[in-house]
């Protein structure tokens, strides 16, 4: 294509990233489109700092030896017959649970870094510099992410383990992707989307008050990030004619499938079994079997179910048609979902946050503790 980028609107027009004399272009300064101007300006209300204590405190303390992260419901590999047994000890139990929470935030971990990264190789392509600017300040709040799961990680178990394959195969391919779409529906809908039910699933779940507080502070900048690929979305897919349309849904389900893959397969995860004595190859023939013996029309349930979310993301930004519906709707009821309109949980998690971080920010200020909060800027 003349546009490897699939440009529709000026906004999203990108250079080469060592083109730096581009940006140099005289024009190009008196042009500002203003459609980021909110999200970018609405960054003082949810302006936190993971090294301030009064935001939040990272000496708060967690009985790991003694306490589960999350209850043992919520660990479906309990329910097989093979774990369940094994794993009779009550701390051995606690042991494994929180073990796969340090998996999970590990995994947390090196999304936002890969956030970050994406966030900056944005920085150095976008032509317009509303665009630019929004990137930058996306940057800025990737980059305290980063630093807040890092510090949670070492004060519950000293350091993350490695990122899963599938995981970090995508996060690769999508921070080095030349083409501008693919940075935006890879991170911004797909890997925004997924972290958004990932945070609003350990927001309701998790017992560990620190890690709440973390899960919502975050959630505050996320939904801001969803919302700059959201208007990507509203302002593109129109536009797009069906060759174009086919090569953005295509890749859409080719990283929603890596995700699912990262999450879902059992022999990304048999380097954990033995650290428990137990036999990898039960414990993944356990899997295999309860899968073949689970009915095949069950789908994600729960509205803070971490795929689902994902997937909700992609059907309101019109990334799913018929082409791809098939794909989906092995995971969700796709009409059940179309039908619950665009709000999600987490959408009141980040705006209850939001009114946290300004009871913060603005208390010496009269009024502004009350003022309405809205994550929709447009």
């Amino acid at each position: 294509m003349a546009d490897g980028n699939i440009t529709k609107d000026a906004m999203y027009g990108a250079v080469a990233p060592d083109d730096f004399e581009a940006m140099l272009t005289l024009d190009r300064y008196g042009q500002r489109s203003t459609a980021f101007d909110k999200i970018i300006s609405a960054t003082h209300d949810h302006f936190w700092d993971p090294l301030d204590p009064k935001y939040i405190d990272f000496s708060e303390p967690w009985d790991m030896e003694n306490e589960p992260l999350v209850p043992e419901d919520q660990m479906p590999l309990f329910r097989l017959p093979y774990i369940d047994g094994m794993l009779k000890d009550p701390k051995e139990r606690i042991r494994f649970i929180n073990y796969m929470q340090l998996r999970s935030f590990s995994s947390i971990l090196h999304g936002e870094q890969g956030a970050l990264n994406l966030s900056a190789s944005l920085c150095h392509v976008l032509y317009d510099q509303g665009a630019q600017e929004y990137a930058a300040n996306q940057t800025r709040e990737e980059a305290r992410h980063v630093t807040a799961f890092a510090r949670y990680i070492k004060a519950r178990w000293g350091r993350p383990v490695e990122c899963g394959a599938a995981l970090k195969a995508l996060l690769i391919e999508i921070i080095e992707a030349p083409e501008v779409y693919k940075k935006i529906v890879g991170m911004q809908m797909l890997v925004e989307g997924l972290a958004m039910g990932a945070f609003s699933n350990g927001y309701r779940y998790n017992r560990d008050p620190l890690a709440r507080k973390l899960f919502q502070l975050v959630m505050t900048d996320e939904a801001f990030h969803h919302k700059f690929g959201k208007i990507w979305a509203d302002r593109t897919v129109p536009q797009l004619s069906q060759a174009e349309r086919d090569l953005v849904e295509d890749w859409t389900a080719h990283c929603a499938q890596n995700l699912l893959f990262d999450r879902g397969d059992p022999r990304q995860q048999a380097e954990i079994y033995a650290q428990f004595g137990l036999d990898p190859e039960r414990v993944i023939a356990d899997i295999v079997q309860r899968r073949k013996e689970r009915d095949p029309t069950r789908k994600f349930k729960g509205e803070t179910n971490v795929f689902r979310v994902l997937i909700k993301t992609l059907l309101n930004a019109r990334l799913i048609t018929e082409r791809t519906r098939w794909f989906y709707a092995m995971y969700v009821d796709m009409d059940e979902l179309a039908a619950e309109g665009e709000r999600t949980v987490g959408d009141d998690i980040a705006e209850d946050g939001i009114r946290y971080l300004q009871a913060i920010n603005f208390k010496a200020k009269s009024g502004d503790g009350a003022r309405s909060v809205s994550i929709a800027a447009e």
